[in-house]
């Protein structure tokens, strides 16, 4: 089969395209791959940067679309089934293999491309529902607003009856927050917490969603009112943050890890109860995943240097398959 292989610990000019034996399934599902979802784990992966930090040469790539082509008894899943997973590695390939607990269906109609950004629907998903208990009403910050996991944080944020306030780089990216539904985007370069504090008349938000951290968490830990809740879910402004707990003392707030992988260990029915959620959402028009750049799979170094430039909006996605 043919897979894109990390040979060294290079970034982008690590990968080459290799020739490899299809993998065994054993108790895992093998997913025939038609598309693959290319993220920020991804790039910081290829340099070793990430926390799970395999040696090459392997084949990266955690988000896949496709069919089942071999499963395990005793799962819900039968070959020819269309299914997105989260497959922890090995994605950027013909065939792959999945944990039937981080396997869900796709919706009828929905592509396989669009179906890549599944997985970041499900963390958006269990991030502001079953980890930070949004509430319809309820107003969040959502940082990285035109990125994978933003963007479906956004759309979600509509869909769920929240007030979603977008905070991304530059006017396209504004643009395409406020297209998915924001109703209000900030600019990350500009005073963006004077701005929060002006539309929610000093109360603050009742939710920030942050898969940029960095030097903003700070402000984000200000940003939020009494009671507010901050959402941990990634750190691909380059620097893990930390926080004087005074700050949430005086004013009970939380900060909340958002670690869908590492959840699945615990709760091995949470990705099937949120695929079916997010199911009901696309059947009903209330979600419209949000598809960047798109590569061929030979292509994959191009792929994570948009994601490098921070010039990716939305999934950018591996065309693997016709």
């Amino acid at each position: 089969m043919r897979a894109v292989q990390l040979a060294s610990l290079e970034g982008p000019d690590g990968l080459e395209l290799a020739d490899l034996p299809v993998p065994a399934s054993g108790d895992r599902l093998l997913i025939e791959v038609h598309a693959a979802g290319v993220g920020f784990p991804d790039l910081l992966m290829t340099r070793g940067r990430y926390q799970f930090r395999p040696e090459p040469p392997f084949v990266p790539g955690i988000e896949v679309a496709g069919v089942v082509s071999a499963a395990p008894s005793g799962t819900p899943f039968q070959p020819g089934d269309r299914v997105a997973a989260w497959s922890a590695l090995g994605g950027w390939a013909e065939y792959a293999l999945a944990a039937p607990a981080t396997t869900f269906a796709i919706p009828d109609g929905m592509s396989f491309a669009a179906a890549t950004s599944l997985v970041n629907y499900q963390s958006a998903y269990f991030g502001l529902v079953e980890r930070g208990a949004a509430r319809a009403g309820e107003t969040v910050l959502v940082h990285g607003a035109a990125g994978g996991v933003g963007s479906a944080a956004v759309d979600l944020a509509r869909a769920l009856g929240l007030t979603a306030i977008a905070v991304a780089k530059g006017d396209d990216k504004l643009e395409v927050a406020r297209s998915l539904g924001a109703a209000h985007c900030l600019d990350a370069d500009g005073d963006w917490l004077a701005a929060v504090r002006g539309i929610t008349a000093d109360r603050g938000v009742d939710l920030v969603f942050d898969p940029v951290g960095g030097e903003r968490f700070l402000d984000s830990v200000r940003a939020l009112s009494v009671g507010g809740r901050l959402l941990v879910v990634g750190f691909a402004g380059g620097s893990i943050p930390e926080v004087k707990v005074n700050r949430l003392l005086l004013r009970n707030t939380s900060v909340v890890g958002v670690a869908w992988g590492e959840y699945v260990r615990h709760d091995p029915e949470m990705p099937r109860r949120v695929g079916w959620r997010l199911a009901e959402l696309w059947q009903a028009d209330k979600i419209h995943p949000l598809i960047g750049p798109t590569f061929p799979l030979e292509r994959a170094a191009d792929a994570l240097r948009e994601i490098e430039g921070r010039r990716a909006v939305g999934k950018v996605v591996l065309t693997v398959r016709d």
